[in-house]
């Protein structure tokens, strides 16, 4: 049986952290305030992955650590989940990016550490050739796999293409559910990951982002129909990264859901109470990278499904 939980993470230890102008450009949740200078900048971002990677060790949870080299300089380094995917029976699939300075994150020496770190490569699907048709998908930032019920989820944006989705279910042997998501300004989601996070026996979710009450009602179905309790987030709630989550599993099985200390203290007394009788909680402090690089914990981690 297949498991939302994963026994393995891959992250990428940044090298030049920095705002990357070209994400801002359809990410809402970048910010330039309060900047600080570049190696300052850099400093706090390694400080926050390594603090982030022992926590996740401390807690029993399989990690490997794939360097960034210093040149070329890629400013969302930290974010691997968008550029690669690992799946059960040995499959890898490559990804589509939006950003021409994040197309350089795709590296070949990431996926043959992943391999010797015991994945066992069978097959790969290839979608990048697609940005030259300006066609993007970027991995688990567009797409929230349910892997136990075959489905995957993606709220429509610039950076996550139904056609392109639908081709990679088609691969995977999967049923896509698209819907749409925008903020309180009504400008389009971007991805998936900041307003959905989905576990084992529950689903994170900002309802009141979904605005068409026929997408809203088909998600609500679907969270029916395969026992996932809905734990509704605001849309403050969302900003502060409460939908970026990811559940994972350690060596001795237990379910960890793991977010930032920002999303954490969003959430309420009785939110957190009703995560907590699904699942262990894990969080993380990493303001720096929140802020300038506009992702959060699930955004930093690939899992490699085993």
């Amino acid at each position: 049986m297949r498991l939302q939980t994963t026994p393995h993470i891959l992250m990428v230890r940044p090298a030049n952290f920095a705002f990357n102008a070209e994400t801002a450009e359809n990410n809402a949740f970048q910010s330039r305030d309060g900047a600080m200078s570049a190696d300052e900048m850099r400093q706090r971002a390694l400080a926050e992955f390594d603090g982030f990677v022992a926590l996740l060790r401390e807690a029993g949870v399989h990690v490997v650590v794939a360097e960034d080299t210093p040149s070329p300089a890629r400013p969302d380094a930290v974010f691997p989940n968008n550029w690669v995917t690992f799946h059960q029976e040995g499959l890898i699939v490559t990804y589509p990016m939006f950003a021409p300075s994040r197309r350089i994150e795709r590296r070949e020496d990431i996926i043959e550490q992943v391999a010797a770190s015991g994945f066992p490569v069978a097959r790969r699907v290839h979608l990048e050739e697609s940005e030259q048709k300006g066609v993007f998908l970027e991995g688990t930032g567009s797409i929230i796999f349910d892997h136990r019920n075959r489905l995957a989820y993606a709220c429509l944006s610039p950076r996550t293409d139904a056609g392109l989705l639908e081709q990679l279910c088609a691969e995977l042997g999967y049923r896509k559910v698209v819907f749409h998501s925008v903020d309180a300004g009504g400008q389009e989601i971007y991805h998936t990951n900041v307003m959905m996070a989905l576990g084992e026996t529950f689903v994170v979710i900002c309802l009141d982002s979904v605005r068409d009450p026929r997408e809203r009602s088909m998600l609500e179905g679907l969270f029916s129909n395969t026992d996932k309790e809905i734990v509704d987030i605001t849309l403050n709630q969302m900003n502060r990264f409460a939908g970026n989550m990811l559940q994972v599993q350690n060596t001795a099985g237990d379910r960890i859901l793991v977010m930032s200390e920002t999303a954490h203290h969003s959430l309420r007394p009785e939110q957190i109470e009703r995560l907590q009788a699904h699942t262990k909680l894990l969080s993380v402090p990493i303001d720096t990278i929140e802020r300038y690089g506009g992702g959060s914990a699930r955004c930093m981690m690939a899992e490699i499904m085993m």
